[in-house]
């Protein structure tokens, strides 16, 4: 099967790719991530990804689309948001795996915790459908620790929040608490 993995960042990406791999599917990447804020996390992100392509010998396409104004003016609920957010990068990573043949694309959201899975879901196979490939679900939680815990030891920017500029600023606001 050829799979194409978007990839939110590299640490999340760690367990997915290791366990795939041992299954014999040899999986490519795809960072696209409009919503992470600021530009210099964006970057962050972004060169962290290449770090692990190089040390494990992913192979990954990189298209920009860093949105900051688009995220400062959006002003509906979380859940509004998280949709968004995740329709955006499913509808991109669904379009660009049916124009480079892939059998079918999944992400490396779906190992987070953090995430709102079933939206991912709901919105990943929703882009499939409009674009005629198959969405790969895989429920990855199980090996989030796992996960976290080798890009430690491979040295990889791990960060501390999910990337957009509420889940900046709710991260600020607890700290400033603590």
């Amino acid at each position: 099967m050829k799979l194409l993995m978007h990839m939110c960042c590299a640490p999340c990406s760690v367990y997915p790719v290791e366990l795939l791999r041992g299954e014999g599917v040899e999986p490519e990447g795809l960072f696209y991530n409009p919503n992470i804020h600021p530009r210099d996390e964006y970057e962050h992100r972004r060169e962290t990804v290449i770090q692990y392509a190089g040390l494990s010998g992913l192979r990954v396409t990189y298209l920009d689309g860093f949105m900051q104004e688009a995220w400062e003016r959006f002003t509906g609920p979380e859940e509004s948001r998280c949709e968004m957010c995740y329709a955006l990068r499913m509808d991109r990573a669904a379009a660009f795996a049916k124009e480079h043949g892939f059998d079918a694309f999944t992400t490396s959201l779906l190992v987070s915790p953090y995430q709102k899975h079933e939206l991912i879901e709901t919105v990943a196979r929703q882009a499939a459908l409009r674009h005629g490939v198959r969405f790969y679900y895989r429920d990855f939680r199980e090996g989030f620790r796992l996960g976290q815990q080798r890009a430690k030891e491979l040295g990889l920017y791990r960060q501390k929040y999910c990337g957009c500029i509420v889940s900046l600023g709710e991260r600020e606001q607890k700290q400033n608490k603590a």
